[in-house]
């Protein structure tokens, strides 16, 4: 079956599975040890054996990307977390020991954490690194004990066909299970009364799986976006730090939730940044206009959503800066920079998305920390510079998903790191034990001693009873 013929699942379809998937969890509420893992190796080995069915696919879906761009940020991730769980659920299933309130911990009463499945999790998934944002996550609701549902985006319908073969190929539906259609199809899956749900994507869609999730209270982990900032300090250096932003605005042509979208410079070094900027560049991407590393856009739609951007820009005013020798053709949206755009503007106030972004000068930190507090809360801030004061100044006095000093994208690629956002740019975080904790459900345990400790606090009550309690309230 080709994209073009993917089937479309109804919302009876999609009850269906759920109730499938329902009736096979309360059969085997905790799957051991044994079987968690289990389903990790199979996970794993249908990304490597399906690896060069991935690469054409999401090649398929964006016109041009690299293969190597697809093996290093979509399947070596997705296989290093499923790795990193299978290592570690082991220790992470055991009982977390916690102290009872004296004096009962001291004549014999235990308390305890389990961590039990949620049950089941449906995961809507992007298109940006279609193969990661749907399979990585399910290494932390594998271990975590749960049965999943994926609906991948219809945005790149090559590689979720792809994928909802491997899967097919590999799980009982039971299981894993696979959904695929439109916004339509979103829509309802999204009202599916699922244990939990996992939706990555932007702000405005979320708030529409937010309202419908609600009706069910649905819990939810989001993964959003929003216009990272990157503050530069006058004691970074400013080459080095180009080098590394522009390798994070172009990857995947600027696709990336944690994209940089606001560069924070003082005013003394905007020329040799931009500088930096063209010459790293061309050294990435020597001939810009037919490089076959270069990602192009998703879609026509989204590329001209950027030609329409810069577009205004240029029409306000701003200074425009290309960074590259080529122009923009088609769905190739080459890496520019923008000089202190208008507040007013699109590339001000929406998330990029693509290879433009902004560049401000500043005289003062402070006045930076009060532009990024006006805005929503951003999926991480990024610092470069040595200055152990700005770097205390950024952590505590911003709020962000998380925060990334002297290099960009980096806590992503930490398994032991939570990685999630706050307020606009999500809620709930997943990845290692974080993950695990994320999609179980966190079950108090008490145990009594043989005592019986609390016969005095059931009537008739005694006068030593009633002098205690008066002692307490104070």
């Amino acid at each position: 079956m080709t994209a073009n013929e993917t089937s479309v699942a109804s919302a009876a379809q999609m009850q269906h599975l759920l109730n499938e998937q329902r009736k096979a969890q309360l059969k085997d509420p905790y799957p051991s040890l044994e079987l968690r893992v289990d389903r990790i190796n199979r996970m794993i080995d249908m990304v490597v054996k399906n690896q060069n069915q991935f690469v054409a696919a999401v090649m398929e879906d964006f016109e041009n990307r690299s293969p190597m761009m697809t093996r290093s940020s979509d399947l070596m991730p997705t296989l290093d977390n499923l790795k990193h769980v299978r290592k570690h659920v082991k220790h992470w299933m055991k009982p977390e020991k916690r102290k009872s309130k004296f004096p009962m911990g001291l004549l014999g009463a235990k308390s305890e954490v389990r961590y039990l499945p949620m049950g089941i999790v449906g995961n809507i998934s992007p298109w940006n690194f279609p193969i990661q944002l749907a399979l990585s996550p399910m290494a932390d609701i594998f271990g975590a004990g749960n049965r999943i549902m994926l609906k991948p985006s219809e945005l790149s319908p090559h590689s979720s066909q792809a994928m909802a073969e491997a899967i097919t190929a590999n799980f009982d539906t039971t299981e894993l299970a696979v959904v695929q259609g439109g916004p339509d199809v979103s829509a309802e899956f999204s009202k599916l009364k699922f244990d939990h749900l996992l939706f990555t994507g932007s702000t405005q869609i979320a708030r529409y799986v937010s309202q419908t999730a609600a009706s069910n209270l649905i819990p939810l982990t989001l993964e959003l976006g929003g216009k990272n900032p990157v503050v530069i300090s006058s004691s970074a250096n400013i080459k080095l730090a180009a080098e590394k932003i522009m390798w994070a605005k172009t990857l995947n042509g600027g696709q990336i939730c944690l994209c940089p979208d606001n560069i924070f410079i003082p005013a003394q070094h905007l020329e040799t940044f931009l500088d930096a900027c063209k010459n790293s560049v061309k050294k990435m991407f020597p001939d810009t206009a037919k490089d076959e590393e270069y990602t192009h856009i998703i879609t026509q739609r989204h590329a001209d959503r950027l030609k329409e951007m810069e577009s205004e820009v240029r029409a306000s005013g701003a200074r425009v800066v290309s960074l590259s020798d080529a122009n923009s053709q088609g769905r190739r949206i080459l890496p520019t920079a923008v000089i202190n755009p208008p507040s007013e503007s699109r590339i001000f106030q929406e998330e990029v998305f693509g290879g433009l972004f902004s560049v401000f000068t500043y005289d003062n930190l402070q006045d930076v920390i009060n532009t990024i507090n006006e805005q929503p809360r951003p999926l991480a801030l990024y610092y470069f510079g040595n200055t152990a004061k700005e770097i205390d100044q950024l952590t505590l006095q911003t709020t962000s998903g998380g925060m990334v000093i002297n290099e960009m994208l980096a806590h992503i690629m930490q398994e032991d790191l939570p990685f999630g956002g706050v307020g606009d740019s999500g809620m709930g975080s997943y990845h290692g034990f974080d993950g695990f904790k994320n999609f179980s459900h966190a079950k108090a345990v008490f145990k009594q001693s043989p005592m019986d400790l609390f016969k005095i606090l059931r009537p008739p009550y005694s006068n030593t009873m009633k002098s205690m309690i008066s002692k307490q309230i104070k």
